[in-house]
């Protein structure tokens, strides 16, 4: 999700970030297959009402419209404009006033979206509201407090800004290397396991589903990862042939290896 604006800041060619940008754009779709397989995991993707929350490009939308009925919500009308299929309904409007009845959905999709919200409480309560009974939520997110994002914070490419607040990230580095951003209200706050597990319990079953993931990374499932250091680090892993060591060590419970290893959180939340 980006600000609002007549000139989309991803579409600059003169950005440092446009390369990474351009990559998540073009593999946007592949994006949505791996979120299917993700969701085939816990519920039958198929004939269900489904919520795309930040929906970008698209990819997703397209792919999960195949056999159910989906609607594309997005902040940016530029980004809504992009998505040429007509398979699903587009709506543009704020994460913060959803224009939706309650028990809508079957499922709702939170893909890197909820680190550029304001409020993840009152987002969820909203969310959950909209769910119907044992809805689910598909989330993913870079983890705060992985080594990895703090070494290249993953919006940034930039060593320790995954570990700042919003406020702080403006302050020091915006508006001090990035001043044509300094306004944008999206800024990537980004949250570690416990704080995500802490804000989502009380309203939900949490599975982290890392381990699916990573098995999907190393057989070479091309829309998880697009962030150049993610990928020079996967590539170092292939010729050090540690692939299936990586594989056994990754699990899905909440510990040492997803609180400060796992760059990206993938979860589904099963509402109670």
């Amino acid at each position: 999700m980006e600000m609002k604006n007549s000139i989309p800041v991803w579409l600059d060619k003169n950005h440092p970030n446009f390369e990474r940008w351009k990559r998540a754009r073009e593999l946007s779709e592949d994006r949505g297959k791996f979120v299917e397989s993700v969701l085939s995991k816990e519920i039958l993707p198929d004939g269900l009402s489904i919520l795309d929350l930040g929906s970008g490009e698209g990819g997703t939308a397209k792919i999960l419209s195949q056999k159910n009925e989906v609607v594309s919500f997005d902040i940016n009308a530029s980004r809504l404009k992009q998505q040429r299929e007509n398979s699903y309904k587009k709506v543009l409007g704020d994460s913060e006033h959803l224009p939706f009845s309650s028990a809508s959905f079957d499922v709702i999709i939170l893909q890197d979206v909820i680190e550029h919200l304001q409020s993840k409480e009152k987002i969820i309560d909203s969310l959950h509201s909209l769910l119907r009974k044992n809805g689910i939520i598909y989330l993913s997110t870079p983890n705060k407090l992985s080594i990895f994002n703090v070494i290249a914070d993953p919006h940034w490419g930039v060593p320790f800004i995954s570990l700042l607040k919003r406020k702080s990230i403006r302050k020091y580095f915006l508006n001090v290397f990035r001043k044509t951003e300094s306004a944008r209200n999206d800024i990537a706050e980004l949250s570690s396991l416990k704080t995500l597990l802490d804000v989502f319990e009380n309203k939900f079953e949490v599975r982290l589903l890392s381990s699916h993931a990573v098995k999907e990374v190393f057989k070479g499932h091309k829309g998880i990862v697009w962030s150049d250091f993610h990928l020079r680090l996967i590539g170092a892993a292939n010729r050090l042939k540690i692939g299936r060591l990586i594989n056994l060590m990754a699990n899905d419970k909440p510990g040492l290896i997803n609180k400060f290893f796992t760059p990206t959180l993938y979860m589904i939340l099963k509402s109670k």
